[in-house]
């Protein structure tokens, strides 16, 4: 089943984003090579493609895991959570429609 995992960055998280940010890009590209990556991207803080030192408010990753639980243990284990740069991360089971 495809899960959103929704988190929301702590403040002034940019140095902290930026230094996990190889890491974190690794697990995501572990999932679409295996065929279970959706969509994947950072919310930027202003309305921009580039937001410089502005940053990003938060991700979000739609992606299939077997159950709620591995969807959220896998959000657990991102090196952004463990470098402090999300303050709220939610999972939640997700139904694509469209496309």
């Amino acid at each position: 089943m495809l899960y959103a995992i929704i988190s929301e960055d702590v403040k002034n998280s940019l140095e902290r984003r930026l230094a996990a940010r190889p890491d974190h890009l690794a697990r995501l590209e572990k999932l679409r090579d295996e065929g279970r990556l959706v969509l994947a991207g950072p919310h930027p803080a202003i309305d921009a493609d580039n937001p410089g030192d502005d940053g990003f408010s938060g991700s979000l990753v739609v992606a299939e895991f077997e159950s709620l639980e591995e969807a959220r243990a896998w959000a657990d284990a991102d090196p952004y959570v463990i470098a402090g740069v999300y303050a709220k991360v939610t999972v939640k089971p997700f139904k694509k429609v469209l496309p």
